[in-house]
This record gives structure tokens, sequence and C-alpha cells, in this order.
């Protein structure tokens, strides 16, 4: 080969390596100069993108959620939700720091919104109502708490009373369980309900019938004792229902609640015959103290359940959701009917979407009415109730003991503590409203015109038996014989038998003070009740309120008198709310065949 062939045939394998080369790797760019190297293909490192809200973009601000969540490495924050809830625990921590200040009122107003605005988050994001629910109940449970505490006269000040005495809820137990179903009972009970006339519409299912084959078996005594007790304050009671426009099947509430005990306490701190919690009772006039407690009063406390349960079935148009709201309270029944969209007792009850007591309270309660209507068939017939309670009332001129009344009147002291269940340190508080026994009034009134009105809550009167000298009755109280010579201006070194002397004890350090005149707030402050005083000693708005007929006397007390079976002009014109006497409905697993 000569030296042009091989040095074309150098040229050709150049020229192919070259091409090879331009194939094997990227190209360069048109405007990189051909003499430097070519450049190294940038590769973007894979980074984790960090979880950083991402500010708004006002061009994706007419996107669908949707598109803008695909687009984005985070949720959107739930703006509602938090704004909501950080209110709520604002508010609840305000009403703490109210409640330490002792502002009762300003605590209850914060708390109230701390549970509205819960709510509120909970109905704006039903995905995390779970969530929300269960920290609206711990918030809920937390302010109880605050009322057992300190809202008024809690379960502990009532423990340390000098001479109230409490008793547990007959029915109290009973209330988280239920009871098998006998067979033969059903159709029994439907024929009692069909030939029954009522106020109240009746059901007949599972859950009442398991509570009539109870009442009637195991827990008759329950139901003897409470409808034997009934008979003190039965005709005061269906007074006052007929009064109020409630149906007076509803005197079963209060059978329910505390079996007709005036000092009943649940293990919740609820008091009284009906049961009332304080912040409740306070809504409806039930004043607190650390000597009273009005939910223990028979009377006062009637007259606020009643309009209590006026309220509610004006709200929800149905008594069976009226009643549920009376025993849990009228937020969770709405939350239930809002949750499930049913406003029917016996839906929300299959749902569980009501607490388990409230469940059977209900049927406890037309239990007892179905049984008390038909009461040859459960022997309840041939029951001798308790005599009915009568009384006179005076308005006390100063804070005054009971056993200073006991003296004058000669009643034991027991038989006037019975007589004022609400006043629970023996000790009433000026211009309250005390019983008496039927007829010692006014003897009551006169002797306690001798007595100083700033010792008349410790100061005792003793009447003169024979043979008693000066001596033997200070020996007897505790004084100086020459004290009782003193208070009484006695001439005589010696009474006679038959003389009343007063016996000047040491004074408190802490007299109650005066109760200021009561007045009767309506279901959330909807309804107003005016105070006025009546005669007769039927209250018309949960009080006795006698301080616009005293006498001019400085001290002087009103008295008058009370017979249970007194009747009272209405309060109101109830026509628009009375549910007309019917025959009972029958109603099979809650639904009406009428």
């Amino acid at each position: 080969m000569d030296f042009r062939t091989t040095t074309l045939l150098s040229y050709v394998l150049i020229a192919m390596a070259s091409l090879t080369v331009s194939c094997g790797y990227p190209q360069q760019s048109r405007f990189q100069m051909a003499f430097l190297p070519a450049a190294p293909t940038p590769s973007l490192p894979e980074v984790e993108a960090p979880n950083v809200p991402l500010q708004p973009n006002l061009y994706l601000k007419d996107l669908p959620p949707s598109v803008i969540a695909t687009a984005t490495t985070t949720p959107p924050r739930k703006i509602g939700w938090d704004t909501n809830v950080q209110r709520a625990e604002q508010a609840y921590e305000r009403g703490k720091r109210l409640y330490q200040a002792n502002d009762i009122d300003g605590a209850r107003k914060e708390f109230d919104n701390a549970v509205d605005w819960m709510l509120k988050a909970s109905a704006q994001t039903p995905s995390d109502r779970e969530a929300l629910d269960s920290r609206l109940d711990e918030m809920v449970d937390s302010i109880h708490k605050f009322d057992l505490e300190g809202m008024g006269a809690s379960a502990d000040s009532q423990t340390t009373t000098e001479e109230g005495q409490f008793e547990k809820a007959p029915l109290e137990d009973i209330l988280q369980m239920t009871f098998p179903v006998d067979p033969k009972l059903k159709d029994q009970v439907l024929d009692q309900v069909k030939a029954t006339v009522s106020k109240l519409p009746l059901s007949v299912n599972d859950a009442v019938l398991g509570y009539i084959n109870y009442f009637a078996k195991n827990g008759h005594s329950t139901i003897v004792g409470g409808t034997e007790r009934s008979g003190r304050y039965r005709s005061m009671i269906l007074r006052i229902l007929d009064e109020e426009g409630v149906p007076q099947e509803l005197l079963h509430l209060a059978q329910a609640e505390s079996g007709f005990i005036p000092r009943a306490v649940s293990t919740a701190a609820a008091g009284g015959m009906w049961q009332f919690l304080t912040w409740r009772g306070q809504q409806y006039g039930l004043k607190q103290t650390p000597y009273t407690d009005d939910r223990m009063d028979p009377e006062k406390a009637t007259r606020a359940a009643a309009h209590h349960l006026h309220d509610l079935y004006s709200e929800f148009g149905d008594w069976y959701l009226a009643i549920a709201a009376y025993n849990c309270g009228p937020g969770v029944v709405e939350k239930a009917v809002e949750r499930t969209g049913y406003a029917d007792f016996w839906e929300l009850r299959n749902r569980g979407v009501l607490p388990a007591e409230t469940t059977n309270y209900v049927p406890i309660i037309l239990a007892m009415t179905i049984m008390d209507k038909n009461a040859k068939a459960y022997g309840l017939d041939g029951l001798t109730l308790d005599p009915p309670i009568e009384y006179d009332t005076i308005e006390t001129p100063a804070p005054t003991s009971l056993s200073l009344v006991a003296d004058i009147t000669g009643a034991p002291l027991s038989d006037l503590e019975s007589l004022n269940p609400a006043v629970l340190r023996g000790i009433a508080p000026e211009h309250y409203p005390i019983h008496v026994p039927k007829g010692s009034g006014n003897q009551l009134i006169a002797a306690l015109n001798l007595v100083p009105p700033s010792h008349c809550d410790t100061w005792r009167m003793h009447t003169v038996a024979a043979g008693e000298t000066l001596v033997v009755i200070a020996k007897r109280y505790g004084v100086a014989a020459s004290s009782i010579v003193a208070a009484n201006n006695l001439n005589s070194t010696e009474p006679q038998p038959g003389d009343r002397l007063m016996i000047p004890l040491a004074a408190r350090p802490d007299p109650p003070r005066a109760t200021a005149p009561h007045s009767a707030a309506g279901h959330r402050g909807t309804t107003q009740h005016p105070t006025r005083t009546v005669a007769s000693g039927a209250s018309r708005n949960a009080v006795h309120t006698a301080a616009t007929n005293r006498r001019t006397t400085p001290h002087a007390a009103t008295v008058r008198t009370h017979v249970a079976t007194t009747k009272a002009p209405a309060r109101r014109n109830t026509a628009s709310v009375k549910p007309p006497q019917q025959k009972a409905s029958v109603l099979i697993a809650g639904v009406s065949n009428r």
C-alpha cells in the first residue's frame, strides 16, 4: 500500500470514529463553541419537600377544592374548626378564672359560650365530629364538677350541715339497668292502656313492659314506698301541674326522681324531690345559700319543675322528648335530634344517641303511670297513703332558729325540720318563709315579737314547769341565771309555772343574711315568671313572697295558712299548650296506632 493510500485510509478511520462519538454523547447546544468540551447534563436531586403551609395563591382561588388539593403537598387547614375550638377553650378558661374569683354568674355565661363554640365546631366539621364530641364531653364534665364544688350549696357543704340529713334517690341504681319482659304481660298491659284516660300518651313496648314487670315483682316495695309517701304532696303537685298546663301524670317524674323524698340527693349532686342541679334550679328561681336550698322545698321545687317541663314541651313539642330533656338536659336532646334528623324519642333511643340513663328514664315514668292508673291489677289499690301535709307559713322577721320556733310552738324539732327541708342548718334567714304546724302561726308571730331581732338565731324560749328555779333552768342551757333575769327584765328572782323566759345563748359568728325576693327565670331566659304574693299559702312562682304585705311592726311576721288541697287561681292562660284529656293512645315500639 503506497503512502497516499495509507493516508486516505487514516482519514476514513478518523471520520468514522467521530461519527461514533457523536452518536454516543448528547449533542452540544448550537451556541456552544466547538473548541469547548461538552458540559455535563444537570440532574435534579430527589429532595423531600418540607411540610410548610403554602401561602394562598390568587391564581387558584377560582379552582375547585379537589383540584387545589392535588397541587399541594399538605391538605388545607380547617380554619373554622381551629377558630371555634380555640374560642371554646378561651371561654372555658375565662369561666374558670371567674369561678375562682367567685363570679358565679360570669363563670356560667363563659361556660355556656364554651359549649356553644364546641357545638359550632362539631357542626362545621362532620369528619372530626367524634373527636370534637369527645372534647365537648370532657368540657361538660369539668363544668359539672365546678357546679358540684362551688356554684351554690354543693354536696360538700351539705354534708357538713348541722341539722340537715340527706337521702339517696331510691331509683338511681336501676336507671342503668334493663329487665326481662314477661310474655304474658303484654296483652294485659295493652288492654289496660286502651281503657286508660291520660293526658300523657302511653307507649307500650319491651322497655316499658320490662319496668312494669320489675315493679310488679322485685321492685314492688320501691313503688309501694313512693306511692305511700306521695300522699303528703300529691294534691299539691297535681294542683301545680294543672295550673302550669302540664299533664298531671308527670307526678311520676317526682316518683322516679326521688320517691317523693324532699331531701333526696343523687351522686351527681342533683337535689330535692325534683332533682335539680344547682345551676338549673337557679334558672327557675330556686336559690341556694349556706343555710337554705330551695331545691329541697317541695312546693317551690314543684313549681320550678312545672315551669321547666312547660318550657321543654314548648321547645320540643313532644312530651317524651321534654321528659328526656328534663333528665339529660335540652342541649343533649337537641344534639341528638340534629345528628339523626329524628325528633322522636324511641328512634333516638334505638339509635343509641341518648345517655343510657335517659333511655330508661322515660320507660320508667310510663311504667309507673300505667301501674298507678291500674292500681288494682298491681297491688297498689289498698295502700294507706300518708296524710297531706298542712301548715301555716310565716315570714321570719330576722335570722331565726328552728329550735326557737320549736320552743314557741311546742312542736318537736324533727317535725319542723320535716316541714322545712330547705332549711339546712336549722337557721332560716331573714324574710324567709318557714312552715309551722297548722294553727300555730299567730302564736309564733306574737312570741317572736318579744325576742330582739338580732338574737332570734341563737336565743331560746323556755316554758317554766312546776318546781323549776332559775338556777335549774340556767344550768340546763349553760348560761348564768343573772343573764336570764336581765334578758327578761324580771322583778322576781323566781319565775312562776307557765311563764315563758327568753334564754340568751351566745351569738353566732356568721348569722345568715336576708334572702332577696325570688324571681323565677324561664328556661334559657326566654320566659319570665313574675313574683307576686298569694294568700292561703299557694305560692304562684316557686316561692312564697310576703314582703309586700308584712305588718308595719319593726320585725313582725306574716302568717298564711297552707292546706294541701287548696285550689289557687291559674298563673296564666295555658289553653294553647295544655294537652286535652283523651283516651291514652296505644303505641307499639313507638309507632302510634291512632
